[in-house]
């Protein structure tokens, strides 16, 4: 991209084109024959010739929407004039699914070696909750072991991560919410950043500890202790004895040690959230360009926020391994637009209003720029939210569009890292998880500098191009991964963010 340009057109075929900078009313510009209608703030559209009502809107060579007006040339395209419209897709399954070639060298970073084969980033010990009841008394733990100075004879322990949430009771005992909340728990359990777990209950609750823990080992090296706090006799007993099972938690998890291990054990979640009209010109493709990457190095990438590819997931179908995962892929669509219409929602919900201001319009539009965090390798696998992720590469995990909860589901499927794209300026971290949080453009990152860990702004700016910052990206990945703490990591962010999807009725 050049230095100093006003605009870009993404595609050939495109009849808009994107403001690079603010654009003054009556501004002529080489791209355009006629002089702007109107003021366009950076990010937004310009149509580049006159387009009819009804006629498709094209960005990045896709339908964006039609119009719900006759737009003119130099006018500005946007929530006025541009409406979502029908939509139709052809999802030409595994026709265009090529691997890519794998890297010529071996890369390694330092993590920690679980039981189980997998790797972590961190080290952390997690109490984690079975329900809502439970979550102060994990509080209540957590601070008594800080007051305490518990961790101070535990150096290679990252910390105490107290998992509350608002859920685990006043649901059904069985059906599609207490699935997914059951995949979610025992994900968290599993996850690989947590040397060990001490899971809490209050007794009485739909999510019961014994049907969590059963009669498997949830963690291979047998690193978990429960209680409830009915059982142990209230909440001061309870944190006594939540105090000694960290103890023998924390004496196993202490001895894990970083070690170099292949990239290769590398799961990380793709987010998008605060998205404005360069998020798909600058910070998407430059994730998406490091995800290829880390595909090639024998890794893994999740894309999820189902209701966030709406519109492109025929981008997706088509890169599908087999006709089957493209067809897992649709299913997924479909029961979207059935849950969205039973509960009085459309799929066109987005995008938000801060979406909108930073210059995206509809669905369509936000969609396309999103699936590129996703680069350009096949789709190995799509999998249920929470799900365990099983197959290596570039792979889709249903969830909502709410980054907390798609990046709960994330993890709890085996995510030890996120890299997280913003436009407009998300904060937000999720222990165990560190997050990498990449700034789509200058003036944001300028702006929340103390938040955003990589201004990808500059490929705008400076004239950067997707490979170098992608390239740039997977550096700071494999140090993250080797314990270099993110933005969100050293302001404490972490503690709120657990978010389990829930599903139907609240009894």
């Amino acid at each position: 991209m050049d230095r100093g340009a006003k605009l870009i057109r993404l595609h050939s075929n495109d009849n808009v084109v994107i403001a690079l900078r603010d654009l003054a009313a009556g501004e002529r510009l080489d791209e355009i024959s006629m002089p702007l209608k109107l003021a366009v703030p950076r990010g937004h559209k310009v149509a580049t010739r006159d387009i009819a009502a009804g006629e498709n809107v094209y960005r990045y060579g896709q339908i964006i929407g039609q119009a719900k007006t006759d737009i003119h040339a130099g006018e500005h395209v946007h929530v006025h004039n541009l409406g979502m419209g029908e939509h139709h897709q052809d999802y030409g399954h595994a026709t265009q699914n090529d691997r890519l070639a794998p890297a010529n060298d071996v890369r390694t970073f330092q993590g920690y070696r679980r039981a189980d084969g997998k790797a972590g980033t961190r080290n952390y010990i997690g109490i984690l909750t079975t329900v809502n009841c439970s979550g102060s008394v994990a509080k209540f733990i957590a601070e008594a072991a800080e007051k305490a100075g518990f961790l101070n004879q535990y150096a290679n322990i990252d910390g105490i991560v107290p998992i509350v949430h608002s859920t685990g009771c006043g649901m059904s005992g069985e059906g599609e919410g207490y699935a997914t909340l059951f995949r979610t728990l025992s994900g968290y359990a599993q996850n690989p950043n947590f040397g060990g777990i001490l899971l809490l209950g209050l007794g009485c609750e739909v999510m019961q500890i014994p049907e969590l823990v059963g009669s498997r080992k949830i963690r291979a090296d047998g690193a978990l202790q429960y209680m409830t706090i009915q059982q142990e006799g209230g909440t001061r007993r309870t944190i006594e004895r939540g105090l000694e099972a960290l103890r023998g938690v924390a004496d196993y998890a202490n001895k894990a040690t970083r070690e170099p291990i292949s990239v290769s054990e590398i799961t990380i979640g793709l987010q998008c959230g605060g998205s404005d009209g360069y998020s798909g010109i600058t910070a998407n493709p430059a994730l998406g360009y490091a995800s290829d990457l880390l595909v090639r190095h024998g890794g893994t990438t999740i894309l999820s926020e189902t209701s966030e590819i709406y519109g492109a997931e025929h981008l997706l179908t088509r890169r599908a391994e087999t006709i089957e995962i493209g067809e897992k892929l649709v299913e997924r669509i479909r029961w979207w637009e059935d849950y969205t219409a039973r509960n009085g929602g459309e799929m066109d919900n987005n995008p938000s209003p801060g979406n909108k201001r930073g210059g995206l319009t509809t669905i369509l539009e936000k969609s396309l720029g999103a699936v590129a965090k996703g680069g350009t390798a096949p789709l190995s696998g799509v999998y249920k939210f929470g799900e365990k992720i099983d197959a290596k590469g570039f792979v889709f995990m249903d969830s909502p569009g709410f980054d907390p909860c798609s990046v709960t589901g994330q993890v709890a499927s085996g995510a030890n890292l996120i890299v997280f794209t913003t436009g407009r300026g998300s904060v937000s971290g999720y222990k165990p998880t560190p997050c990498i949080k990449l700034a789509t453009n200058s003036e944001m990152y300028a702006k929340l500098s103390e938040d955003m860990d990589l201004n990808c702004g500059d490929i705008v700016t400076e004239g950067v191009s997707i490979e170098e910052k992608g390239k740039e990206l997977f550096e700071l990945i494999l140090r993250v991964a080797s314990g270099e703490r993110t933005k969100s990591e050293e302001l404490g962010f972490g503690g709120a963010e657990f978010v389990p999807w829930q599903i139907g009725a609240v009894m």
